[in-house]
């Protein structure tokens, strides 16, 4: 069956295909604007951040905090009693328990989404779509074959994880992390392959829920492309809880064996554990959506090639998200489909801004950082001052018991304006948003340093930084 829409052409028709952050942001946006709104999604609303990626990792690590702080509670004094003997307590993460409330609660995110918009008046078509050209997607649905026609397109359809021919996941033995949520059991022994943001969270939370864990990383250290000071911090407590890091060191293969799985790297060295999880990086999910045919220029990695309004190289298509590749955060997925369709409506629009971006690493401790970092500071493209307090002089971190962690700021040499910052620490992902309000507003240090922040408080610590950087004339 093929049936063709034909929109009322009273208001702009826009398509959306992919109902991740970058879709279902602009879905209501656009509705909100008095748009004709149609998305297309073939897995659920919400997108992989939502279902299986942003969602599911960070309640998981919601646990291993939780067990974490637990397991260190004994020098705040806190101790476990068992009436009737001399049995010892021993805290064990139930997994199936907290993979079932972690996907339910994806499902619950996913299907409150599906709600807002159909309350907003968007079209909501489960299918998988296909550009015919710059004004018309083809969709693939259970009925049939559908051709929706718009004014305009935004593609939003994300990325999957990369892959080795060398170490195919099954599901079972060997994973990749939308396959992670499915084992029922703790793995005993955990190898991590890709000691990026996403293996760094891995290994931090499966460590926490009281998994050996390996991280095998090509790198000389974790987290390569963050701050240097903040993976060194990482690096100490992986070596505290027993995280084994082993660096320069690259997985060939990946080889199940009866009762596990054992890692050849490339010296020809094996590493055996009970499961191995894939962290390889993405890939976009741009191919067969005739790209080429609607005139939508890609880069040799597959991404789609967008300028700073979301616009692409064909007149009437937008795109947000992973498949752009320009940040793989929810935060600038979001933000680009919001974007775009404020330029394709009229409305105002500012242009994204990647220093005003702020990010975290849900790792324990959280790193968080904003604006400049202090590579850029040191290579010279851009004069700054750099001030870091340890959390180990904070108040309320001697009395939380947080040893680990700094607040770090930078300030533009000269004028004082804060240009970054890095949190590390406990929730450091709220703490840097003062310091991102400040590199937003472009707000001088002295203006951070004589806001009131609460005593004891870890902002006091950032208050206490900008402090330092005042610059007396």
């Amino acid at each position: 069956m093929i049936v063709t829409t034909h929109p009322d052409f009273s208001s702009p028709r826009i398509a959306i295909l992919g109902g991740g952050p970058g879709g279902y942001e602009a879905a209501m946006v656009a509705a909100s604007l008095g748009a004709q709104v149609t998305i297309i999604e073939r897995a659920g609303l919400g997108g992989s951040a939502v279902l299986t990626d942003v969602v599911p990792s960070k309640t998981l690590i919601a646990t291993a905090d939780l067990m974490t702080r637990v397991a260190e509670a004994g020098e705040l004094g806190v101790k476990f009693d068992v009436d009737g003997g001399d049995f010892v307590p021993v805290m064990r993460a139930d997994l199936k328990h907290i993979n079932d409330r972690l996907l339910n609660l994806a499902r619950s995110q996913s299907k409150d989404i599906h709600d807002g918009l159909a309350n907003q008046g968007v079209r909501i078509l489960s299918g998988s779509g296909r550009l015919v050209d710059d004004h018309t997607i083809e969709v693939l649905t259970a009925e049939g074959t559908e051709t929706v026609e718009a004014d305009t397109i935004l593609l939003a359809v994300g990325a999957h994880p990369r892959e080795l021919a060398t170490a195919r996941p099954d599901g079972e033995r060997i994973l990749n992390w939308t396959q992670i949520y499915d084992l029922d059991e703790l793995p005993e022994d955990l190898i991590v392959v890709g000691s990026g943001v996403t293996g760094a969270e891995f290994a931090s939370a499966y460590n926490g829920l009281g998994s050996k864990v390996t991280l095998i990383s090509s790198r000389d250290r974790v987290l390569p492309g963050s701050d240097v000071d903040a993976a060194v911090v990482l690096e100490e407590v992986f070596e505290r809880r027993g995280v084994r890091v082993l660096s320069r060191s690259r997985a060939e293969t990946v080889e199940r064996t009866d009762d596990g799985v054992v890692v050849t790297l490339s010296d020809g060295s094996k590493v055996t554990g009970s499961h191995c999880l894939l962290c390889l990086g993405s890939i976009p999910s741009t191919a067969g959506l005739g790209l080429e045919e609607a005139g939508v220029a890609v880069s040799e990695s597959g991404h789609i090639k967008v300028d700073r309004v979301s616009r692409t190289s064909a007149p009437n298509i937008y795109a947000a998200g992973d498949c752009t590749g320009v940040l793989p955060l929810a935060s600038v997925a979001a933000m680009q489909g919001r974007i775009a369709v404020a330029h394709f409506m009229g409305d105002s629009v500012t242009p994204l801004k990647l220093h005003q971006v702020a990010s975290n690493i849900f790792t324990s401790p959280e790193i968080a950082n904003v604006g400049v970092s202090e590579a850029e500071i040191d290579s010279g493209k851009y004069q700054g001052d750099v001030v870091k307090l340890s959390l180990r002089s904070n108040a309320r971190a001697k009395m939380r018991n947080h040893k680990d962690g700094f607040v770090k700021i930078f300030a533009r040499k000269g004028s004082g304006t804060v240009i970054g910052g890095v949190v590390v620490g406990p929730n450091a992902s709220e703490l840097i948003f003062p310091i991102s309000i400040a590199v937003k507003q472009k707000l001088h240090v002295d203006d951070v340093a004589s806001t009131f922040t609460v005593y004891p408080s870890l902002t006091g610590s950032i208050s206490e930084a900008a402090r330092r950087l005042h610059v007396h004339l």
